[in-house]
């Protein structure tokens, strides 16, 4: 079986402080969009779980959809395993979610592959324990999220939106930009309402500009052509357009040392439909 794992944008990204643990306290608005990696799983009956193709660089002990498989599998109790094999489109270190979108495709298919049965749910709780931006993807919904990113209302932000997205080759660690002591950690909090009124902003942007230069001059490039914004903690930059072929003629003059992107905007979760198609089956 093939699945689809989306990527996601964040329209805006508040930080409003810490909760007890130190994790930080966000507001934002995760749109999905229908860039897609995608995973293929065979069911293996012996319980091992493997990934023989993944992306580049990343061991497969480390790869957050074999830890993903297992902690599944430790959970569930099945005897079960799986072959795990992952065609990258989504661009490492992005701040477009693909880790996590890959890990909750993978949840996702293995509950229905393993025969499980477990909720959306659980999974979500089960995914946020892999990674904040888990439950989003395996929600499967665009949404505005509070605490750690895991209180989710789905959102409808109007009619088919196309968005640009900037890779400009660099990596932006996570980790570090969170744990910058310049991070703007104090944002007022808002509401969806205000976000639609306001537009938001990326509290994260002015810590990725200082320390990644390249992700700056992305920016720069695309705000002369569309109000432009980093998504996460970076790296992509992205804008946002009425119609593809205005996203289509921005995009064809992107310098060549970076790479673009041209994707719709989604309500919902290609992966959804495919559960849905495979459950008839």
């Amino acid at each position: 079986m093939i699945w689809s794992a989306p990527a996601k944008l964040n329209l805006m990204l508040h930080i409003v402080g810490r909760n007890q643990g130190g994790y930080h306290e966000l507001q934002t608005v995760f749109q999905l969009i229908d860039l897609c990696d995608r995973i293929e799983i065979t069911v293996r009956g012996d319980g091992v779980i493997t990934r023989p193709a993944g992306p580049a660089g990343v061991p497969e002990d480390e790869d957050l959809v074999v830890r993903a498989a297992r902690a599944l599998q430790k959970v569930s109790g099945t005897g079960l395993g799986a072959e795990i094999v992952i065609r990258k489109r989504i661009p490492l270190g992005g701040g477009l979610g693909g880790g996590s979108s890959d890990a909750a495709t993978t949840l996702l298919a293995l509950n229905q592959m393993w025969k499980l049965a477990y909720t959306s749910a659980q999974i979500q709780t089960f995914g946020a324990a892999l990674g904040a931006d888990v439950p989003v993807f395996v929600a499967g919904r665009s949404s505005w999220a509070e605490g750690i990113g895991e209180k989710l209302t789905p959102v409808s932000l109007g009619p088919d939106s196309w968005y640009l997205v900037i890779f400009p080759g660099v990596a932006v660690p996570t980790a570090a930009v969170f744990q910058a002591p310049e991070l703007t950690r104090n944002s007022p909090t808002t509401t969806m309402r205000g976000f639609l009124e306001t537009g938001g902003r990326n509290d994260c942007e002015a810590v990725v500009r200082a320390r990644f230069p390249a992700v700056g001059e992305a920016l720069d490039w695309l705000a002369r052509h569309a109000p432009a914004r980093l998504t996460g903690t970076g790296a992509c930059v992205f804008a946002k357009f009425a119609r593809a072929a205005d996203a289509e003629r921005v995009a064809a003059r992107v310098p060549d040392k970076w790479r673009a992107y041209v994707a719709r905007g989604l309500a919902r979760s290609p992966v959804l439909d495919e559960l849905e198609l495979q459950s008839e089956s």
